[in-house]
């Protein structure tokens, strides 16, 4: 099943996507069996908002091997965490806004899970009972600003900088699973989760023992190789397998005086 978040008016409303057409789907989609009623029209006519709206975005670093090589470091020997603020995340098809002078900005194509239920101290093998779904991410990194603060928060935290969806798919092996990233058509990244250091199961378990997941919240997985950087004028196209296309242009953000 898929599951869209759309612009209903000036709420946010939930669907159910068959096919080409998009249903209603009433109440919370995290507690109420999902269910359809009226058609409110094809994928094309509504306007497509990020799927979940997170209490937080638990972020996986250098999780691919070959990306992990190509930053010129080493695999991590417990999974590497850092945040994204809910504020960052930009909907399908809104730009990345960049703003003046902020030096090199990377595309970073990810699979996002999305968890269904709340929990605490989640072992391995209840891991997939707390999974509601996935969806597309692209984890947008500022790299100047990450090398020289030392930390993440400020290269990875600016507004639109985690582009979300287009939509939940909520019945999907991803053991195995492309993953794909183009910049204005041209192949950027290519890669498969089954090339993750640390799975999806014990990714939760660890997050787990440090922070209760809510529903609703989001643990991106990490990136392959082939990061490279974003530009104005730019489309970035996120694609996986099984879920679908994430496009977002990127556009030049002038601050006000």
């Amino acid at each position: 099943m898929f599951v869209c978040a759309y612009k209903d008016g000036g709420s946010r409303a939930y669907g159910i996507i068959e096919g080409n057409d998009v249903y209603h789907c009433p109440g919370d989609i995290f507690s109420v069996p999902l269910t359809k009623t009226n058609r409110v029209g094809s994928i094309t006519d509504i306007q497509l908002l990020a799927p979940v709206t997170p209490s937080k975005l638990l972020c996986i670093g250098r999780n691919y091997l070959a990306h992990a090589h190509e930053r010129g470091e080493e695999v991590p020997t417990e999974p590497l965490l850092f945040l994204k603020p809910p504020s960052s995340i930009a909907d399908p098809g809104e730009p990345i806004r960049l703003l003046p002078n902020m030096g090199r900005v990377d595309h970073e194509a990810e699979l996002a899970v999305v968890i269904g239920k709340r929990g605490r101290f989640i072992h391995e093998a209840d891991a997939s009972d707390y999974i509601f779904g996935y969806t597309c991410a692209n984890d947008i990194s500022a790299r100047d600003y990450q090398a020289s603060d030392g930390q993440w928060s400020r290269a990875k935290g600016f507004d639109t900088f985690c582009p979300l969806g287009p939509w939940i798919s909520t019945e999907l092996d991803v053991s195995h699973l492309r993953i794909t990233c183009t910049v204005n058509q041209e192949l950027r990244q290519e890669g498969n989760t089954d090339e993750m250091v640390f799975k999806i199961p014990l990714l939760i378990t660890y997050l787990s023992r440090i922070m209760t997941l809510e529903p609703g919240d989001v643990i991106l997985t990490g990136t392959p190789a082939g990061i490279g950087p974003v530009n104005v004028g730019n489309v970035v196209v996120v694609e996986i397998e099984g879920i679908g296309s994430l496009s977002n242009p990127v556009e030049l953000l002038t601050p006000p005086a």
